[in-house]
């Protein structure tokens, strides 16, 4: 199952760093160039988003003893995520020198003032982006808080499930002894009472013995 997790993270590895030369790429382009880099771009995020599902998918897999290491790795892979979207949000925004010169022209204050715009439109772009990105890592953060702890209850439900079946079997493995040991003590006074009712027997033979042979010896005694 590990071994699965590592060939995910090799192609995320590999995805990655696609990504990162594509999205530096964007603000050096214009027009049609620049969609078609973008529709790229996202389509490779949106590959990038699949991958990490699959090995949360496979971390979950991972026994609770194991799953540490994992489970911080993730971590990592999804702040990596994370800072990927934003530069590709902000290099969508972006332009190269070269291309802002071109857009603007050499027309004076115009252009000066269609340039001091432009900044200001992107920085408010930007500290909506950056506003967007704090709440979605608030959510993230929540929602694996909330997995974390939806797995740590059930690992205590099924341990107190198997605790339950011990002490079960335990209580009836308790009620086989008590009705064994009850039996046991039923055979014992059954078998204490016929050694009594023996002995007694014997004793009363011996008696009725004795007392047949006095009288007898006393009668021939007598008789001569």
């Amino acid at each position: 199952m590990s071994s699965d997790f590592e060939s995910y993270e090799q192609d995320f590895a590999v995805l990655t760093a696609e990504i990162t030369g594509r999205i530096g790429k964007v603000p050096k382009l214009v027009g049609d160039e620049k969609k078609q880099m973008v529709a790229n771009v996202e389509k490779q995020l949106e590959e990038a988003r699949e991958l990490l599902e699959q090995m949360e998918l496979e971390v979950r897999e991972i026994p609770p003893q194991s799953r540490g290491m994992y489970s911080s790795r993730m971590r990592s892979y999804k702040q990596e995520m994370g800072k990927l979207e934003a530069d590709f949000k902000r290099s969508r925004i972006a332009y190269s020198d070269e291309v802002r010169n071109e857009l603007l022209g050499d027309d004076g204050n115009s252009s000066e003032n269609q340039l001091i715009k432009l900044r200001e439109e992107r920085a408010h772009l930007l500290d909506n982006t950056e506003r967007l990105e704090r709440s979605s890592r608030r959510l993230e953060a929540g929602y694996q808080i909330a997995v974390e702890t939806e797995q740590i209850g059930q690992e205590m439900l099924e341990n107190l499930s198997h605790d339950r079946e011990k002490i079960q079997r335990a209580r009836e493995r308790l009620r086989e002894t008590d009705a064994n040991l009850g039996k046991s003590s039923r055979i014992l006074t059954g078998m204490l009472r016929r050694i009594i009712q023996n002995r007694i027997l014997i004793v009363v033979l011996a008696v009725i013995i004795i007392f047949t042979t006095v009288m007898a010896i006393f009668f021939s005694v007598r008789g001569r």
